[in-house]
């Protein structure tokens, strides 16, 4: 189905929907499997667990692989149509929150007047998005729009504090949240059929990177350090502007031992295939394959930018480098082949106290019940009448 087609379907169930009130409308940038736009859907399914209505909504269609199965709401993210039918939407919600990017001005343009509240829940560094005055200026009055703003940690909070000047109160820092049952660790079988399935022939150790091919994740960097290891091969899930280049320079310097697989489905499918994970970006937020990777038992060689030492302790459960050093990334990679069983043990027990999908939630419902109360949307009660949540 193509994406007219898409957006055809998507609509008309949405239409189907609006007339159900719901605790909680999330609204993602678009409905890509992306980390935002995924956590956001694990969020609904993690707040539906805790007795929350949720409903998650796109404000516009992807264009990567399988699209996650949720409504858009038109055919460009800030179209007037888009706007319309989140404020339709938003009108039968108790509370909005917003997952990152484009959603930020989606939704204050879209709940004002409404009476309806909403949280953003900022991804990445603002330090990078707003860096200019006028973007400051213009990100400032939005965040000021929010009844709370969502940080990945503590430091990012402080970054939010101080440079759009929000009273601390409305600022809290809830981490990514991963389901565990959906990232077990990788055995020895699940690590050979997983290399079977993408043609990785013989015994030598192989490190994957999962993510967007694009210049500020850097992947080259990957590509130059493999080849500094002539028994390591790489496999390289994801796609971007960047993927021709970085073939181009395997084949000129690892020929052979760089394996480009595109965008999956599931990130397990790859990371299953590991025995070490590496991003090499110059920035970074949280991200959620280092979660996912610690999740599966396996040691994470990261350049050490934004919040990945939150996720990786450097030295227990992978290595930290310096960013744009292929050198480090090299010797990190091959240190951490050294003993993997024990790096992967650590970040996985770390992830789990820290990241597991219903810690994480459990802090959101912190949040919510501040925002609108012990209370949530009865079937057909519309947003003004409320009854108890199930317990």
């Amino acid at each position: 189905m193509g994406r007219s087609g898409r957006y055809a379907s998507a609509t008309s169930g949405l239409r189907n929907a609006c007339s159900l009130a719901t605790d909680v409308l999330q609204v993602i940038t678009t409905n890509d499997r992306r980390g935002a736009e995924v956590f956001g859907v694990d969020l609904a399914e993690a707040l539906t667990r805790r007795g929350w209505s949720a409903q998650t909504v796109a404000l516009a269609p992807g264009s990567r692989g399988a699209p996650l199965d949720v409504p858009t709401l038109g055919r460009r993210r800030l179209g007037v149509g888009a706007l319309r039918a989140l404020r339709e939407q938003a009108r039968t919600a108790s509370l909005v929150i917003a997952h990152g990017s484009t959603t930020l001005p989606a939704c204050a343009l879209a709940t004002a007047g409404t009476g309806v509240p909403f949280v953003y829940r900022n991804i990445g560094d603002p330090r990078e998005w707003a860096a200019t005055r006028g973007r400051r200026v213009r990100s400032g009055v939005l965040l000021r729009r929010a009844r709370a703003v969502v940080a990945l940690t503590p430091a990012v909070a402080h970054v939010l504090l101080e440079r759009y000047r929000l009273s601390p109160e409305r600022v809290r820092a809830i981490p990514r949240g991963v389901p565990a049952d959906r990232f077990p660790p990788v055995d020895g079988v699940a690590r050979e059929r997983a290399r079977a399935r993408f043609g990785l022939s013989g015994d030598g150790p192989v490190a994957v990177y999962l993510g967007a091919l694009s210049p500020e994740k850097d992947v080259g960097l990957a590509v130059e350090a493999i080849a500094a290891l002539p028994d390591v091969r790489l496999l390289i899930a994801g796609d971007g502007p960047e993927r021709g280049a970085l073939e181009y320079q395997s084949v000129a310097i690892a020929p052979g031992r760089v394996h480009f697989v595109g965008t999956l489905d599931e990130p397990q499918q790859a990371l299953a295939a590991a025995d070490v994970v590496v991003l090499p970006s110059r920035t970074e937020g949280l991200p959620g394959v280092l979660i996912e990777a610690g999740l599966s038992g396996l040691p994470v060689v990261a350049a050490d930018v934004g919040s990945v030492s939150e996720i990786v302790d450097d030295g227990s459960s992978g290595f930290l480098v310096r960013p744009g050093d292929h050198d480090a990334l090299a010797t990190g990679v091959r240190t951490a082949l050294l003993e993997p069983g024990r790096l992967g043990r650590a970040g996985r027990a770390r992830c789990l106290e820290r990241y597991e999908l219903e810690v994480v939630g459990a802090a959101w419902e912190d949040l919510i019940r501040d925002i609108i109360g012990d209370v949530a949307v009865g079937p057909g009660s519309g947003a003004g009448g409320r009854a108890q949540p199930p317990r």
